[in-house]
């Protein structure tokens, strides 16, 4: 049944196609700064895991901060039967999922749409200014606030000065007129709209710019996403592996992109759930990280020909090209590229288990070259 004690607090549904997880964390690690509140773990996000969050609440939680994953159209719907917010935040619009929507991405963002639909009204909604396909999202008739953040576009919370810092990211926000100075222990430009989502809703909710900051400064970010590993001979591991869409590997192959200084490696795992828009969205990924400073691009999985594909199409030297079936016989290849002071990443769907290359890159010694 769906929870009625506890409406009256501030009841924060994440959801979008990538960011949920971390943006739920990152809310999460400034509240509990001041309050006791519940959070969903993990990133239990099922709709089977919301009902059973339901019966968790209790009248000592001064607020609830969950992640509402969508597969299908009703998932949404279902989250806010159980459990109803009165602030939704949407991170934003992608194509995690669009093979259960015609491949269509107008699909998806009607899907999401069911949390302004279904949210407490009149409530809180959180957008991303910068997200293209956000603006596909039915917020026609919502008789609640419309909130914005961003970095390129007009936002009510907006990020500057954004550079990377000690395995993070700083950044500035303007706070009822004045500039503080944030930092996320994070990488990532994407992981800055993560927190300014955070920085938002809690300065809504009457915390101060200290609070907020040391929040996020105590924000633990989940195993493998964008994770480093600084191994020896001045070799880095950056594991995200755990999950994959075409927006996710674009944001990960940035941060590749602007880490390290010497070798880049990009290892891309297959990604799954894109139904007929599946050799599109690998060639996309393909030629962006051929544009991208990177050395060598390693692909495996049912979609790497077409990861190739992409990357040969805008000009990437083939010689830096290899695609996998075999997990070893990328591990054999990989052992023989890598170089004192390179940097690797490794990313793909769950099912791929990209991991277990992160495992046997951290216990492989590789010799001087």
């Amino acid at each position: 049944m769906r929870s009625k004690s506890i409406l009256y607090k501030p009841i924060i549904a994440v959801t979008g196609s990538s960011g949920k997880t971390t943006t739920k964390e990152m809310i999460a690690a400034v509240l509990k700064k001041r309050w006791k509140i519940f959070k969903s773990p993990q990133n239990r996000n099922a709709v089977s895991a919301t009902r059973r969050h339901a019966k968790w609440l209790r009248p000592f939680h001064r607020a609830v901060v969950l992640e509402y994953g969508m597969q299908y159209y009703g998932n949404i719907k279902r989250h806010c039967h159980y459990i109803r917010p009165n602030i939704g935040v949407i991170t934003h619009i992608g194509r995690a999922h669009i093979g259960n929507f015609g491949g269509r991405i107008q699909g998806v963002a009607k899907a999401k749409s069911e949390l302004i639909r279904y949210m407490k009204s009149p409530g809180t909604l959180w957008l991303n200014a910068d997200d293209h396909y956000s603006k596909l999202l039915r917020t026609k008739g919502f008789k609640g606030c419309i909130v914005r953040i961003g970095i390129r576009n007009q936002a009510h919370y907006r990020a500057t000065q954004i550079h990377n810092a000690k395995r993070g990211m700083a950044f500035r926000v303007k706070l009822d007129g004045t500039e503080h100075r944030f930092y996320i222990p994070i990488l990532g430009r994407h992981n800055v709209y993560n927190a300014l989502f955070a920085i938002g809703i809690s300065h809504r909710l009457g915390f101060t710019p200290k609070q907020i900051q040391n929040g996020l400064k105590t924000f633990e970010k989940q195993k493998r996403r964008l994770s480093v590993y600084d191994l020896r001979r001045g070799i880095r591991i950056i594991d995200d592996s755990y999950s994959a869409n075409p927006d996710a590997v674009k944001a990960a192959l940035d941060v590749l992109s602007a880490t390290g200084k010497s070798k880049k490696i990009a290892v891309l795992g297959s990604m799954s759930e894109l139904g007929a828009y599946a050799v599109k969205g690998h060639k996309e990924i393909g030629s962006y990280a051929a544009r991208k400073n990177i050395a060598h691009i390693y692909a495996i999985g049912k979609h790497a020909s077409q990861i190739i594909a992409g990357a040969k199409q805008v000009g990437f030297p083939a010689k830096n090209l290899h695609s996998f079936v075999s997990r070893a016989q990328l591990h054999k290849a990989l052992a023989r590229v890598i170089q004192p002071g390179t940097t690797i990443l490794v990313k793909g769907s769950n099912q791929m288990r990209m991991n277990k290359t992160v495992a046997y890159l951290k216990q492989i010694q590789f010799k001087s070259r």
